[in-house]
């Protein structure tokens, strides 16, 4: 028993003295497999981006089109926005780009009332259903 207790002793004082120089090594400056300033600017273009993508939505859902459509499916066009920050990064994207596709056919008149009602009202389900699929 004793000699368990002294053999446990041992690895116990012995085990940090020998993980203590790799931690010091992995964490040196010059041995990073991303610079800190290449990683920080890609974090920032990765920020700008969600925000830029939420701007364009939040534009989009607050459109007077968008009012229209959502008050006849009875939705709240506030909570379709505010569920629109729960959204990841690539949902966002996706949306963003299908909502300038819908813009530009708007504003080229290649759409009907009727028919920006249907893609707003299947726009904000899309929202509501990925919000739930990522609470759960």
């Amino acid at each position: 028993m004793f000699l368990r207790f002294r053999q446990s002793l041992i690895v116990l004082v012995l085990l940090p003295a020998g993980i203590l120089p790799l931690a010091s090594q992995t964490t040196s400056g010059g041995d990073h497999v991303v610079p800190a300033p290449d990683f920080h600017q890609a974090l920032r273009a990765a920020s700008q981006a969600r925000q830029d993508n939420l701007v364009k939505l939040d534009r989009f859902f607050s459109s007077e089109p968008a009012k229209k459509a959502f008050a006849a499916a009875n939705l709240d066009s506030a909570r379709v926005s505010q569920a629109l920050s729960l959204l990841s990064d690539e949902e966002l994207a996706r949306l963003a780009s299908q909502s300038d596709k819908i813009q530009n056919d708007v504003s080229a008149g290649a759409l009907t009332n009727q028919q920006i009602t249907y893609i707003l009202i299947a726009l904000a389900t899309a929202v509501i259903i990925l919000v739930i699929v990522a609470a759960r």
